[in-house]
């Protein structure tokens, strides 16, 4: 567990590195948030990284939702998901589903990523698959950018638990 100021005493190669994997397929977050330093805690330093997506422009935050994998999806049954990505969707039971849970998890996935054009995305570890299962069908009614601000919201739940992983 690295200590706020082992933190701040990283370089941006380290920084990045080390807190990159917090936002799926995202390091230029962490390059951005460096920037911000010195931290006065970790919940600034989760605060920090928020606040970067926020003042991002749309395109940047419509990239970042697209870099996380479907649910159970493709990704996920050829191994191809991050370290992260794994153990998060195995906590919520994602990884022992049955052939009926698979098929409506791929029924929803396409038809959420039909209607917003870009991946449901949950805290997994905050869920059970049928709470999951649960929040896709109450989501599906919801318009494209209540979509993008929930989505982004469950970004930065999924950033804070996976940074208090790594810090404290």
């Amino acid at each position: 567990m690295l200590t706020i100021d082992e933190i701040n005493q990283l370089d941006d190669e380290r920084f990045i590195a080390t807190f990159g994997p917090l936002f799926e397929g995202s390091p230029w977050i962490a390059a951005e948030t460096w920037k911000r330093r010195p931290f006065a805690s970790v919940a600034a330093l989760h605060r920090a990284l928020v606040d970067t997506v926020a003042s991002a422009p749309i395109e940047r935050q419509l990239a970042l939702i697209r870099a996380h994998p479907d649910l159970a999806g493709k990704a996920a049954m050829v191994g191809a998901l991050t370290a992260e990505s794994t153990r998060e969707q195995a906590a919520a039971g994602l990884s022992q589903l049955t052939p009926e849970e698979f098929a409506s998890f791929n029924r929803l996935n396409d038809s959420y990523r039909r209607r917003f054009g870009f991946p449901f995305i949950i805290c997994a570890r905050e869920h059970s698959k049928s709470s999951i299962l649960m929040a896709f069908a109450d989501r599906l009614g919801n318009s494209v950018q209540a979509e993008i601000l929930t989505a982004l919201g469950e970004i930065a739940k999924i950033a804070r638990l996976r940074l208090a992983d790594l810090a404290g």
